[in-house]
């Protein structure tokens, strides 16, 4: 049987319409997340942006919801390179996804810009319960940018100046497991508009394949649910461990995310 929330092409993604919907709302959570706490979001041509100088993480500084005709695409890819550049960034970053043209992987191409991760848009269904986890605190901050610093490749003191920022500002959550003398892991996420974003999770290499990070998705979603949300997503690389891990912690596909580059160096002042 059909199922008619479902893409008859690819039964494991929405049909188009209602992932565009989805797109839509959880693109527009990515962008607050990105702006916390002195960023912001607006436009540069015909895509939503967030760009915020004091943010290292990945949502910190984006593009998403490029729709146009292709000369408006083409324009405003141009734009984004300088945009970027202009906020110290090295790469300039699109997330697309349903709400960006369908074309858009020949007008990037064609302007030099390339494909660097395949993503899914994932949804929780269901409850999640906290137990196990804890809500962090300021103490925990060395221990958790040091952890998130290893998994990114990121600079541990500039992290935790960010996580800090992140910490006091109600919107966003963070979890730890604390085995008794130092962290296990910490989930991370972010909730506005009654819509909430699992954003990191990270578990020390020694504590993996113990439950960890299973108690830290859970909580962090619990956690987000208490903030209101209604809708709770994540974004996990397609494929391999973290789509099987996502899919075991209660997660179901929404649809695809690919995530375009384009080294800006050369702008840089």
């Amino acid at each position: 049987m059909v199922d008619p929330l479902r893409d008859p092409d690819d039964p494991e993604l929405l049909d188009p319409y209602r992932a565009r919907e989805l797109a839509t709302l959880v693109e527009a959570a990515r962008l607050a997340s990105g702006a916390v706490r002195y960023g912001k979001v607006g436009r540069v041509g015909c895509a939503q942006v967030v760009v915020n100088r004091d943010n290292p993480l990945p949502l910190g500084n984006h593009a998403c919801a490029v729709y146009g005709s292709s000369a408006e695409v083409a324009g405003t890819l141009m734009r984004l390179e300088q945009t970027f550049a202009d906020v110290g960034r090295a790469e300039a970053v699109v997330y697309a996804s349903p709400t960006t043209v369908a074309e858009i992987e020949g007008i990037a191409d064609d302007a030099g810009w390339y494909a660097v991760e395949e993503a899914l848009a994932v949804v929780h269904r269901g409850a999640a319960s906290g137990r196990g986890v804890r809500a962090a605190v300021d103490a925990d901050l060395p221990e958790v940018a040091a952890l998130l610093a290893d998994d990114l490749g990121a600079e541990p003191r500039r992290l935790a100046r960010h996580l800090g920022q992140r910490l006091d500002d109600p919107r966003c959550v963070f979890v730890v497991v604390d085995d008794g003398e130092r962290l296990a892991g910490f989930a991370s996420g972010f909730a506005e508009h009654r819509v909430g974003l699992v954003e990191h999770v990270v578990v020390r290499p020694a504590r993996r394949r113990r439950g960890v990070g299973t108690a830290l998705v859970h909580g962090a979603v619990a956690a987000l649910r208490d903030l209101g949300a209604l809708l709770v997503a994540a974004h996990v690389a397609e494929g391999g461990g973290g789509e099987r891990f996502a899919d075991a912690c209660g997660f179901e596909t929404g649809y695809p995310v690919t995530a375009y580059a384009r080294r800006v160096d050369e702008l840089l002042d």
